[in-house]
């Protein structure tokens, strides 16, 4: 469904909507943003994503999902969500896994991603390190789906396949200490057949990173722009923002034209959900912080005030206690620094420290 006349928003609605829609409110256990998940790169920065918006991890399972990340996501959502990403066509399932390593195996499209399903659930059927499954699931796959690595003097099977596969291959990762574990899903579903609710996945981009274009929404999901018009749904409004054409659920879109500003102050960490938006000059304008906020290693957390990034954070362990360093782009109010102490503590709580000291930098 389309609005019947032009429906013009400014960017202050659309990130004061987001806000709302993300849960930072803390009114839920569960946020209803983990319709997405939440990723978990680096190991802890889901919980940390779940703390700002006073929740818990508990309850939910870590799994590869959204481009072969580890997410945490609910347990009941997992087969809709192994249906949801399973690639719609060769083509698609070709795109997600073409690399120069595997070029010819790549050709193979959706049969690649079902041999390397079927193998994870042949291998893995107890815990096991990451590596020994990786092993023994390049042997089962077809050689073209491998590489050889002069390194260790053994064919691999590309890694960006082997990851995007584990959840159709129902495994669950588990980090411990410096090495990640895999183990089988404790409510084993089986590998789909077909592509099945993935106008799911796109309405639930749109619902908390909207209104946004699909070739945002196929760079979120890792996939080609017309895979996913062609999953597009119905129910959408269209909306401007800022001159460009967007859009949004239908339903979402009196919240979005009354969203305003809330008085709230979070430390989100690198790869918050809220952080996932494709449209990243839209949620930090300054092209110079875009690349410090979204670093392709080692990114800093993001300060966020009202609905605006408003500096960057780290942290570092001292035994028992956190040292939180926050670097603002802008002068502080001293109430704000006073909730930011709070803030901080519950990051040090999130992580299992004792207390947290905070720093300005």
């Amino acid at each position: 469904m389309s609005s019947t006349h032009r429906v013009d928003v400014r960017r202050e609605q659309v990130l004061a909507h987001r806000v709302a829609a993300h849960g930072f409110a803390r009114s839920s256990p569960r946020p209803d943003v983990l319709a997405l998940g939440a990723q978990d790169t680096p190991n802890g920065s889901a919980r940390l994503a779940l703390a700002a918006r006073g929740a818990s991890a508990d309850g939910l399972v870590l799994v590869w999902s959204f481009r072969g990340a580890p997410h945490l996501h609910r347990r009941a959502d997992l087969p809709r969500l192994a249906g949801g990403l399973w690639p719609v066509t060769d083509a698609d399932a070709t795109a997600r896994i073409d690399t120069a390593v595997i070029k010819e195996g790549a050709r193979l499209g959706v049969e690649a991603f079902r041999v390397t399903a079927e193998a994870f659930r042949e291998v893995v059927t107890a815990p096991m390190a990451k590596g020994e499954v990786s092993t023994a699931v390049s042997a089962a796959v077809p050689e073209s789906l491998t590489y050889w690595c002069a390194a260790c003097g053994a064919r691999h099977i590309s890694g960006l396949l082997f990851q995007q596969a584990g959840l159709f291959g129902a495994v669950g990762v588990r980090p411990e200490g410096g090495r990640t574990v895999l183990t089988p899903l404790d409510e084993r579903f089986p590998v789909p057949a077909a592509p099945s609710g993935a106008a799911e996945l796109v309405r639930a981009y749109l619902r908390f990173l909207g209104p946004a274009t699909p070739a945002e929404v196929a760079k979120y999901l890792g996939t080609k722009v017309t895979v996913v018009k062609s999953m597009w749904p119905d129910d959408l409004a269209e909306v401007w923002l800022e001159g460009r054409k967007t859009w949004l659920p239908a339903a979402d879109l009196d919240a979005l034209l009354s969203a305003r500003s809330r008085a709230l102050v979070r430390l989100l960490p690198p790869g918050d959900p809220f952080l996932q938006a494709r449209d990243r000059e839209l949620v930090v304008p300054d092209r110079t912080r875009q690349r410090e906020i979204w670093r392709p290693i080692g990114g800093p957390g993001a300060l966020l005030v009202g609905s605006e990034i408003a500096g960057t954070w780290r942290a570092r362990a001292a035994g028992r206690r956190l040292d939180v360093t926050l670097t603002p782009f802008g002068p502080l109010s001293s109430a704000l620094r006073e909730e930011l102490v709070a803030e901080a503590a519950a990051v040090a709580s999130a992580r299992g420290a004792a207390e947290a000291r905070l720093h300005f930098s």
